[in-house]
């Protein structure tokens, strides 16, 4: 058993967890109940477990949770606490979603690009997550306007 110390979404929690190579996915999840970041394939593939680690772009479901202690990791939870965030609000008036279970992921890849200073077909670029309803036109139109 370790315990450990995350920074997730500015506050530090204390963790404790029988191997350090569990995905920080699990963590986020089970140990501190925010469940927007998804699981979705495990393999990298998707990307609905999206995070910012110190403001990249991470697969949660593989990214081992010794790894991520000292650093700064951001889920959808922290995005903004009012879906003020300027990709959030894109995605609201373009009705980006249909069921939604990918799109914590896609806003988290369009923060990470914000963050990065990239802009509209940039940050279109830069999303390769996958969405089984097809809401891609619509994400184009969401992030050509960030």
């Amino acid at each position: 058993m370790s315990q450990l110390t995350l920074n997730v979404n500015g506050q530090n929690h204390s963790v404790t967890v029988s191997d350090g190579s569990m995905p920080l996915l699990w963590v986020l999840r089970d140990l501190l109940g925010l469940t927007g970041t998804k699981y979705g394939c495990g393999i990298e593939v998707c990307g609905a477990c999206s995070v910012l680690i110190d403001n990249q772009v991470e697969h949660a479901c593989v990214f081992d949770v010794t790894s991520a202690v000292g650093k700064k990791i951001v889920t959808i939870e922290g995005l903004s606490p009012d879906r003020s965030h300027p990709a959030q609000q894109a995605w609201i008036e373009h009705q980006v979603p249909q069921c939604g279970y990918c799109q914590s992921g896609m806003l988290i890849c369009a923060a990470g690009a914000m963050k990065a200073g990239h802009h509209g077909a940039a940050i279109a670029s830069e999303i390769h997550n996958l969405c089984v309803c097809g809401t891609y036109p619509r994400i184009k139109q969401a992030v050509a306007k960030l």
